[in-house]
Order: structure tokens, then C-alpha cells, then sequence
């Protein structure tokens, strides 16, 4: 696995914005793995902040959408939602606790 190729992908998924939170996905620590079974392929393992999130489904689209318009040679995608682990605000990053008014 190409760490550049990881890291385009992680930089795309920024602009991949929690509609309830308004801070993407990847500041919220909901992306867990980010995989290349083969060629021209990434499989993404994420999870949500809430079991009955809402927006899941809109989330899960954007974050296909942002790989697939803005990384070249990711021609096929896929995403997993798990609940385990669960998140947690510990997973979230230093920019999105601040956003969120976190404090610890």
C-alpha cells in the first residue's frame, strides 16, 4: 500500500462533512482503515458517530464520491460501517474538539 495514494485518500475524505456536525469525517475519527485489496480498488472500514445516525447513508456516499472524483486510479470502492469499536469522542482530533468546544 502506497502511503501517498493513503494519504490522497485521507485528504479527500476531509472534505467529507458530518451534515449534524459540520466537521468532516476524517477530524472526527470515524475512519478506521483504509485498505487496497487490489489494484484500482480501496476498501474503507468506518464507523459513525451514533448507531441510528440519520445522515449514514448520505455520509457513506460522499465519503465514495470523494475518493472516487478526487484520488486518480481508484477506479472501485468499498465502505463498511462497523460499530466495534465503538466511536468515542477520544477519537476525535485536536480541530474538532476545539470546533466542537471540547475541552481534554
Amino acid at each position: 500500500m502506497s502511503n501517498e495514494l493513503k494519504d490522497q485518500i485521507l485528504e479527500a475524505l476531509e472534505e467529507v462533512i458530518d451534515p449534524e456536525l459540520g466537521i468532516d469525517v476524517v477530524n472526527l475519527g470515524l475512519i478506521y482503515e483504509v485498505n487496497f485489496p487490489e489494484a484500482e480498488k480501496v476498501h474503507i472500514v468506518m464507523t459513525m458517530t451514533s448507531m441510528g445516525c440519520p445522515m449514514a447513508g448520505q455520509i457513506v456516499a460522499g465519503v465514495k464520491n470523494a475518493v472516487l472524483d478526487n484520488v486518480d486510479g481508484i477506479k472501485d470502492i468499498d465502505v463498511d460501517v462497523v460499530w466495534n469499536p465503538p466511536w468515542s469522542k477520544e477519537r476525535l482530533s485536536r480541530y474538532a474538539k476545539l470546533a466542537l468546544g471540547i475541552h481534554g
